[in-house]
């Protein structure tokens, strides 16, 4: 079966990455028929929009779309953000985002004493609500008394699916899991959190279940990141917690993302966490690993699971012996990484089976 997968190159290094992420996939020769879209900053000075109003019906057939980041300072980032990513994650409903964070071996840790065994976290944030909910406004509009809200939503649907689909993972992996919350202050959104959280842990007696106030464990995640399993979190307090998370595992460059909806049929959204990164872009030098991580992700949702692990073995395997970029320790162009992974993808692939 073809599978038929939307490439968004986006915006500043995204064009560059994405590009040696193809690379690799193609090197696996699997059935993909790609369709490249336009979307992002360049489609929106033309169009005054970030992508097309029928933006759905183009995806429709689709099997996942792979994605750059998305960006430039010559359009706001609330307006890049919401017109496209956002919009992306709420209409389709991609209510799960998974980060996956593990320190490969060859990639330098900021933590003194730190290696790949101390490093391999999962990362599930709430994807839809919460604190991107959009719901809020502006009044008085350039005078003194000017007043900005912003509402987090939390409803029980929303809350109970990402935290049964977290406990699920915990139970698959190594059975604990760490709920990000702040309910000591938000005493509405994060104890409904809570509550739901408790409920379900009652269904799942082997994974061992606690709830960690979001400060403290932002702490915990550079003391003793080997302590912590899977992690589920609120879409601002995930968005932080993986910053932080990509930092440990060798940089921004290195962090992967899935966008999904499990038990549906809707395209998953698969991305890079790093940004446009302007101040680079052109340049050759950003790190694609990100990118190609999240390709393998992609290959593991759209049913590849072989493929999916032979493209992360091959990014592992460089990553271990080079050529590496320049943000994590090496000296090496996008390129030339992209290519060295694509060639560990063909070799590997022609050896007998």
């Amino acid at each position: 079966m073809t599978h038929r997968v939307a490439l968004l190159p986006g915006d500043g290094v995204g064009p560059e990455v994405i590009a040696e992420a193809r690379k690799a996939v193609d090197a696996l020769e699997l059935p993909i028929e790609w369709t490249e879209l336009a979307w992002g900053s360049a489609y929106w000075h033309e169009h005054g929009r970030m992508m097309p109003a029928d933006w759905p019906d183009v995806l429709e057939g689709h099997a996942a779309v792979l994605m750059g980041a998305v960006g430039d300072p010559s359009v706001p980032d609330h307006v890049s953000l919401w017109g496209l990513i956002l919009e992306l994650r709420q209409r389709l409903d991609l209510w799960a985002n998974l980060r996956p964070v593990r320190l490969f071996e060859g990639i330098p840790c900021p933590l003194a004493g730190r290696g790949p065994a101390d490093v391999d976290m999962l990362f599930v944030r709430e994807n839809t609500e919460g604190e991107y909910s959009g719901v809020g406004g502006r009044v008085h509009r350039g005078l003194p008394a000017e007043v900005g809200i912003e509402t987090s939503v939390f409803t029980r649907t929303g809350v109970e699916r990402v935290l049964r689909h977290a406990f699920e993972l915990a139970a698959a992996r190594r059975e604990v899991l760490t709920s990000a919350t702040k309910s000591n202050a938000s005493r509405f959104g994060y104890v409904l959190w809570d509550e739901v959280a408790e409920e379900i842990a009652a269904e799942f007696p082997g994974v061992r279940y606690a709830r960690v106030l979001v400060d403290a464990l932002d702490a915990r995640m550079v003391r003793d990141p080997g302590s912590l399993d899977v992690v589920v979190a609120s879409n601002l307090f995930g968005d932080i917690l993986t910053d932080l998370a990509a930092a440990i595992q060798g940089g921004m460059g290195m962090a992967a993302s899935s966008n999904i909806a499990p038990g549906s049929q809707q395209p998953g959204v698969f991305e890079p966490v790093h940004g446009s990164a302007p101040d680079i872009a052109g340049q050759g030098i950003a790190n694609p690993a990100g990118a190609i991580w999240s390709a393998s992700l992609m290959l593991g949702r759209i049913g590849e699971p072989e493929a999916a692990r032979a493209l992360l073995s091959a990014l592992e395997e460089v990553c271990r012996s080079g050529p590496r970029t320049r943000d994590v320790a090496g000296s090496a162009t996008t390129r030339e990484v992209g290519e060295a992974v694509a060639r560990q993808v063909a070799a590997v692939s022609a050896r007998p089976r």
